[in-house]
């Protein structure tokens, strides 16, 4: 590849920054990702990874492999440390620097505590292969330890299972843990009876998923319910320990505490000495680059930026995906001294599962709920994933599910106690 053409470099291999990648196939630069990780992840569906449903291989795929084809893309495993606006390079951690004619900043959000960071050693949060895995040892050790504990106090509180946090991924996960457990207690440990066990889903707000429609919102509540969820609303968390969590005036035993009650961005706003908003977010311009430094792009989960109607863009894939298309397009035109339309965002609606057999969706224009709105759910989010192996794989899994009520990734790798967190011994299978 010629030394002389533009080159761009795209920190973040994921949806934004895939997409990004993706979409410069055709256009004269060079392209370089950097990534810490050598996998895209698609996020959605790592609860499932975390709650037995699905493998790690099932929601998680090599940038390599995906870029494969494309000529004019190198990809780079490391880990970026910040970004030199005056020479324009992006610093590895290494040592290593790389030179960028365009720099796309794609890095996405992590776990936020609100202050309390101490809290993610005994509630661990759910972005990682690392995270889900690591739950997922968590929740059915805590079913082994359950099984040979004679002390009945005890034992409930290794059947209680608390998630912190009411929107999609809280409830998600919430109804997950109650199919996974049950069924997996159902005829297979002698000792456990199903309706010993517990889950918790605690909410500062005064509903479950506030960024949806309140009847959505009250049908979602009422479906949790039926499965068996104990959801606390306006309840905010004041401790989190090895023994339980502390929410309002009450005090919960238990051994088992998930994370989904916030995220913050990642450290871009420090690497470009920018002020950031309140979760740590970058303001951008209406074609997303930033104020100040040349040809520097914020997409996905670390930009903030208004649409026409007010409202901030959301923090979601497809919104990551359409900034990435965008700034693509962005380069080339800008390189070809054709005129930049500002960046224009299209919802596609938002999406949550509460179990097997029901969902809730609102396109804005219209809201489906129940069975039709799972067979919706699940048709696009096989849709949205990258290759068509995986459609296949994931669509038997689900069948299976459906028709059986058994998981198979059901294996526990490393660790022998439900309170341990050993995130650098995950075994992924």
């Amino acid at each position: 590849m010629p030394a002389t053409r533009h080159r761009v470099v795209i920190v973040g291999g994921g949806f934004g920054g895939l997409a990004a990648a993706k979409a410069m196939a055709k256009a004269d630069v060079d392209v370089v990702l950097i990534d810490r990780r050598n996998h895209h992840l698609f996020q959605p569906l790592l609860y499932q990874v975390a709650t037995a449903a699905l493998s790690p291989s099932e929601v998680a795929w090599p940038i390599r492999h995906l870029l494969r084809r494309q000529d004019n893309v190198r990809v780079l495993m490391g880990t970026v440390k910040g970004v030199d606006i005056t020479t324009k390079q992006v610093q590895l951690k290494d040592g290593g620097r790389e030179t960028y004619d365009s720099l796309i900043l794609a890095t996405g959000a992590q776990h936020a505590y609100f202050g309390h960071d101490e809290w993610e050693r005994f509630a661990p949060g759910l972005k990682t292969i690392e995270d889900a895995t690591a739950i997922r040892r968590k929740l059915l050790l805590a079913l082994e330890a359950a099984e040979r504990e004679p002390d009945d106090e005890r034992r409930r509180a290794l059947l209680t299972f608390a998630i912190i946090g009411a929107g999609p991924t809280g409830v998600e996960m919430a109804g997950a843990i109650v199919e996974l457990a049950r069924t997996s207690i159902k005829g297979q440990f002698h000792t456990l009876d199903p309706k010993d066990l517990r889950v918790v889903l605690i909410e500062g707000g005064d509903r479950v998923l506030l960024n949806f429609d309140p009847v959505l919102s009250a049908y979602t509540l009422e479906a949790l319910t039926e499965m068996g969820v104990e959801v606390e609303l306006g309840q905010m968390v004041s401790g989190i320990d090895a023994e339980g969590v502390t929410f309002g005036k009450q005090r919960l035993e238990t051994h088992t505490v998930i994370w989904a009650a916030g995220v913050a961005a990642s450290p871009v706003a420090r690497w470009l000495d920018i002020e950031a908003d309140k979760a740590g977010r970058v303001p951008v311009q209406e074609d997303l680059t930033v104020a100040g430094p040349e040809n520097v792009y914020v997409i996905g989960d670390v930009a903030s930026i208004t649409q026409k109607n007010g409202k901030p863009v959301p923090g979601l894939a497809p919104a990551a995906k359409q900034q990435g298309k965008y700034v693509a397009k962005a380069i080339s035109n800008k390189l070809a001294g054709r005129p930049i339309e500002p960046f224009t965002y299209k919802h596609v609606g938002d999406l949550a599962t509460i179990g097997k057999s029901s969902a809730v969706i609102d396109f804005g224009f219209t809201k489906v709920k129940g069975w039709p709105a799972w067979w919706l759910w699940g048709i696009a989010h096989i849709y949205f994933l990258v290759e068509t192996r995986t459609r296949i794989f994931i669509t038997m899994s689900w069948l299976w599910i459906y028709l059986t009520g058994q998981r198979s990734a059901r294996l526990i790798t490393h660790g022998s106690a439900p309170t341990e967190k050993p995130l650098d011994e995950v075994d992924e299978d």
